[in-house]
């Protein structure tokens, strides 16, 4: 049988594994500068604030948790064609599925579980005419915090002191995409994923007990953004 050599070279040596890898970097970098090149002749708009929502599914030590609901703000500024630094928010509401009650002077106030993730970082954005791709990532802190339900239509504000909370930082990645809803891109519509690695500990959550848990969520919202 003729000595079969694979076609993609000889890792040992640095074939063309390697210089695979490299001539995809050198073509998305070129592609970066390019476009940026171009896009660099218009004005771009720096400020750029985010809503969305879609869904927060929990994965890793919390597969015992539910799929829920997820709610995203974020600001960043684009201090560059292709970079922008990033700061946000995304609330997703009742992972934990805890349905306590505190007793009150008032009566019985439902507590409900959210979960806080915080990101910041920054991205690499490709602009493609009113299309716009982008990945970036950086660090998150999380938190897990159970909440009463305030009484309706009061001036004051119960503690609920049985409530429990769990913390801690981590790092996120996040890959999307949106189009530019008129023509000075004021407006964009879009969609992003955002996948969250981290660790948490403080007491017991709904399921998750009272010690360091490894997290990790997979966050994809669909994303309204006024530019200016």
């Amino acid at each position: 049988m003729p000595n079969m050599v694979p076609v993609f070279g000889n890792r040992e040596k640095g074939g063309s594994v390697t210089g695979g890898m490299n001539r995809i970097g050198f073509v998305l970098l070129a592609g970066l500068i390019m476009s940026g090149s171009a896009w660099g002749q218009h004005y771009w708009r720096k400020h750029n604030f985010t809503v969305g929502g879609g869904g927060g599914i929990p994965r890793g030590e919390l597969r015992t948790l539910e799929t829920s609901p997820v709610f995203r703000v974020g600001y960043g500024y684009r201090f560059h064609p292709n970079f922008q630094a990033d700061v946000g928010l995304d609330t997703v509401f009742h992972a934990a599925n805890v349905r306590d009650f505190f007793e009150s002077q008032v009566g019985d106030l439902r507590i409900k579980d959210y979960q806080y993730m915080l990101p910041m970082g920054g991205r690499a954005i490709i602009p493609l005419g009113r299309v716009m791709l982008y990945g970036g990532g950086g660090g998150v802190w999380l938190r897990y915090q159970e909440s009463i339900r305030q009484p309706f239509g009061e001036s004051f504000r119960i503690d609920c002191r049985v409530c429990r909370s769990r913390s801690g930082w981590g790092y996120y990645g996040l890959l999307g995409a949106s189009v530019a809803l008129d023509r000075y891109q004021n407006f964009r519509l879009g969609f992003s994923s955002r996948v969250v690695q981290g660790d948490t500990s403080g007491d017991s959550f709904g399921p998750l007990p009272a010690f360091r848990t490894a997290d990790r969520w997979i966050n994809t919202a669909l994303e309204f953004t006024f530019s200016f």
